[in-house]
């Protein structure tokens, strides 16, 4: 899908084609989440109100300067809603050779977040609370990304809502454009469908590559969160992908 801003992405087609799948996602005319009423803690309030303005970078429109938001230089990661942030911190905290940016529209996960940053001490995560794809497509540059995290997202079981779904051919290929020669997309599920369907996608899409022929073993770096054990109780096993940027 062309962009009035770029060349077209990789994998595009030409404007009297049909359009790739997820291109209603990147116009904005289809959205891959629901805003929920969740409640807002005391705690996560106030550490939104008192901390904000260290971890949280206001969303604008423009390709970001990641040397001007991270106390050190080092490759950024970007994860796409990390939920109540969880793996977030322990991931930043246990690799601390990165830089990480999540995005996420949730207010009590982006609150959440924030306490367990505070705790742990923990200062190369930044955070932007805002639609995950409308970031990805205005405000990161080019080649900039060592990695994308995408775990458990919203599966849209139902057929009618496939459209919501995030890996889709149009943002893949976004994704696939904004990260550096050598970078990696690690995604996972815990609906074995989603799985295949996301599998497709990525290998639709001609810069990615998969580093294994299917499945991607759990990486041991990635800790389990609550949410995945509680999965693992229900029977439901993870489906993980890890494709690389050729």
């Amino acid at each position: 899908m062309a962009r009035d801003d770029a060349k077209p992405l990789e994998g595009s087609q030409p404007h009297n084609s049909a359009p790739l799948e997820g291109s209603q996602l990147l116009d904005g005319s289809v959205r891959s989440f629901v805003v929920r009423s969740g409640r807002l803690t005391e705690a996560q309030r106030r550490a939104i109100e008192v901390w904000g303005p260290t971890y949280i970078i206001p969303f604008t429109p423009v390709p970001l300067d990641f040397a001007k938001l991270f106390d050190e230089q080092r490759p950024v990661i970007l994860e796409i809603g990390f939920g109540m942030g969880q793996a977030t911190w322990q991931i930043a905290r246990d690799r601390p050779n990165y830089n990480y940016l999540g995005i996420e529209i949730h207010a009590p996960g982006v609150g959440r977040l924030i306490m367990d940053l505070r705790e742990h001490n923990i200062a190369n995560v930044r955070i932007i609370q805002h639609d995950a794809l409308e970031v990805l497509r205005t405000a990161i540059p080019p080649e900039s990304l060592a990695g994308l995290h995408i775990f458990y997202p919203d599966p849209w079981p139902k057929k009618r809502h496939h459209k919501r779904r995030l890996m889709q051919k149009a943002v893949i290929c976004l994704m696939a454009e904004k990260l550096a020669s050598g970078g990696y997309l690690y995604f996972v599920t815990d609906i074995e469908e989603y799985g295949e369907f996301a599998k497709n996608a990525l290998e639709s899409c001609k810069l990615l590559a998969n580093r294994y022929e299917g499945f991607a073993p759990r990486q041991d770096w990635r800790p389990v969160t609550k949410f995945e054990g509680h999965a693992n109780k229900s029977g439901r096993n993870a489906f993980e992908l890890m494709f690389i940027k050729r």
